[in-house]
């Protein structure tokens, strides 16, 4: 696993992207690299550790209702573990349960003090409403450290009323696991800067360190101050912790 950090005054507390590679449709072997994951980041004093999207299935659609996940399901125990023996807030990426046949693209965030969250995706993107039902909350806001943290997922980043919504609650770090092309890349790296710009929030994004369910991933997770500048990024794809600390 590649490590890119770097220090900033314009960081409230040490968070970082994971930019990992999901084995389809295998949530053990996902869990074990994810705990590799969380053990680097909390030898570098993360708080907060942000997963891809789906990154514990895979970006499987079709499968979704097969690979349901929640808080507290019995494969996720080494992770919860995890985030409280580390004092670390773990947002991994998963199926959920809608409540309806088609589940949420969800985000799970298992907290150390076992408060933990769902977010759900609120838009979906292509063929993601074949498979998935909408989350109906635009606005998924957790308070950690004095800071407030706003989940999204992927297209959701897409839309700058999302992002605007998030800061018009109060979040100070918009949290993003996607997965993204080169050319998606390309076209949305300068929206996710200027949503840190514009609204004084530090902008965290989570790319695929691989291919997942058809797409090839650019890789190059990073980490936006609240100034617009990229304090720092994955060189590539592959295996990368990206850590932004406080100074």
């Amino acid at each position: 696993m590649d490590i890119a950090q770097a220090a900033s005054k314009n960081i409230a507390f040490t968070i970082a992207a994971a930019q990992s590679t999901s084995v389809p449709l295998d949530v053990v072997a996902n869990v074990q690299n994810h705990l590799r994951f969380v053990e680097a980041a909390a030898q570098l004093g993360v708080q907060w550790l942000v997963f891809p999207e789906l990154s514990l299935t895979g970006y499987e659609l079709a499968a979704m209702p097969d690979l349901v996940l929640h808080p507290e399901h019995a494969l996720l125990a080494p992770l919860r573990e995890a985030a409280q023996r580390t004092g670390m807030a773990i947002t991994l990426g998963a199926p959920v349960d809608s409540g309806s046949a088609l589940p949420f693209i969800g985000a799970i965030t298992l907290r150390p003090d076992g408060q933990h969250y769902v977010y759900a995706k609120h838009h979906l993107h292509g063929s993601e409403t074949r498979f998935a039902t909408a989350g109906s909350a635009p606005v998924g806001l957790q308070e950690w450290g004095g800071q407030q943290i706003a989940s999204a997922i992927c297209a959701d980043t897409n839309h700058p009323g999302h992002a605007a919504q998030a800061a018009a609650a109060g979040a100070r770090v918009y949290a993003a696991g996607i997965l993204n092309s080169a050319n998606g890349y390309a076209a949305e790296a300068p929206l996710w800067a200027g949503y840190a710009r514009e609204h004084a929030m530090t902008v965290v994004i989570a790319n695929h360190g691989g291919p997942s369910g058809g797409y090839v991933s650019a890789g190059r997770s990073g980490i936006w101050g609240t100034d617009g500048a990229l304090l720092v990024e994955a060189a590539d794809t592959g295996d990368c912790l990206v850590v932004a600390r406080t100074t």
